[in-house]
């Protein structure tokens, strides 16, 4: 046991445990219930079918590293994954293995820093207004659109007059491989998986939302507190998201940002920076920690 560690006895952290699967189910629960029903949301599912991590998976809470919990309650740990057993003073305990972490996740780790501190050191463009979803959404005439059962705000012609007569600057490898094959030229720049270390930026929704990711992919290293508040942020740049799309989610209570518009533009940048404040905070603490996590050197 590292002797920085914080020890943490039932009383202590069970508490943390439950007000954090409170927490995750208040958006969880919801998802599942849905997808009982066969029934579709186009904001809410997002973060359960685009990311990886499910609903059950979201509701476990992990104190982070260099925290030893005691307790009958502790026990089932010692089966979870990148957690060992170690020996206190107050008895049996579980912590996060954070060797295990590292020689099993080394490259998920390396590329985890590579991402959040490049993200970190760039400048912010703050004049993309969402288009990548229009994007998505051009020609759809001849494409078809990605989600099926919610109409175009401006109908076909006017969504791709849209697209036509504004400047495309998407840095966002995942959101740009979504484009339509017409829209592929239109954009500035042509993000591949390769650049996607050298393009993200800091004012970018996706990879604002991808903090969520990120944090998920470093657990049990990262407290779920920490997960959940990436989790929130992810949500919130969802709804906005959509809110700024070409779609009309009237039917589902959202007014649009009318992005065409200067007042609608004005709008998003606002929003843009709120959340890229946020997601400041948030990525330095990830990156934090994914730099103190050991790795082994390669020979």
């Amino acid at each position: 046991m590292p002797l920085t560690a914080t020890i943490l006895d039932p009383s202590q952290w069970t508490p943390r445990a439950v007000e954090h699967e409170t927490r995750a189910r208040a958006f969880g629960e919801p998802f599942v219930d849905r997808r009982m029903k066969g029934k579709k949301h186009p904001i809410e599912d997002f973060l359960f079918t685009y990311y990886t991590q499910k609903p059950g998976q979201l509701y476990r809470w992990h104190p982070g590293m260099a925290v030893v919990l005691v307790g009958h309650e502790a026990r089932e740990r010692g089966t979870w994954k990148f957690y060992r057993s170690v020996q206190t003073s107050s008895g049996p305990g579980y912590e996060f293995d954070a060797q295990a972490f590292g020689q099993a996740r080394a490259r998920a780790i390396e590329f985890a820093r590579i991402i959040l501190a490049g993200t970190a050191q760039r400048p912010g463009n703050f004049s993309c207004f969402g288009l990548h979803e229009w994007a998505m959404a051009y020609k759809s005439e001849a494409n078809g659109i990605r989600h099926e059962y919610l109409p175009l705000r401006l109908g076909a012609q006017g969504t791709d007059e849209v697209v036509e007569t504004h400047k495309i600057r998407c840095t966002h490898f995942d959101a740009f491989r979504f484009y339509t094959p017409q829209a592929i030229d239109l954009n500035e720049v042509q993000p591949t998986r390769e650049t996607q270390r050298d393009l993200e930026q800091p004012a970018c929704l996706h990879a604002n939302m991808d903090l969520y990711k990120w944090a998920y992919k470093l657990s049990p290293a990262v407290p779920s507190e920490l997960v959940m508040d990436c989790f929130e942020l992810a949500w919130d740049i969802r709804t906005m998201d959509m809110q700024a799309s070409p779609y009309d989610l009237a039917d589902w209570g959202h007014d649009p940002i009318r992005i065409e518009t200067p007042e609608g533009k004005a709008t998003y940048v606002r929003m843009q920076k709120e959340f890229a404040a946020r997601a400041d905070s948030l990525r330095l603490s990830l990156l934090e920690i994914a730099n103190s996590l050991p790795i082994p050197r390669e020979d």
